[in-house]
């Protein structure tokens, strides 16, 4: 069974958001934190329009 693209690009947005934000926390830098929080916003959106999908495929 498949899942659907969203929720995997969400996955990678997500942990991609965790890793920046744990290195602007790391340098300081409160763009990258920020920038980091945001996109991890973006990944679980993006995850749960994926699992919306799923559910409506029957998945």
């Amino acid at each position: 069974m498949a899942v659907d693209n969203d929720r995997v690009e969400g996955s990678a947005t997500n942990l991609g958001g965790k890793v920046k934000e744990g290195a602007g926390r790391l340098t300081g830098d409160e763009k990258l934190k920020n920038e980091g929080i945001a996109d991890q916003v973006k990944g679980k959106v993006q995850n749960a329009v994926g699992s919306v999908k799923d559910v409506l495929k029957g998945k």
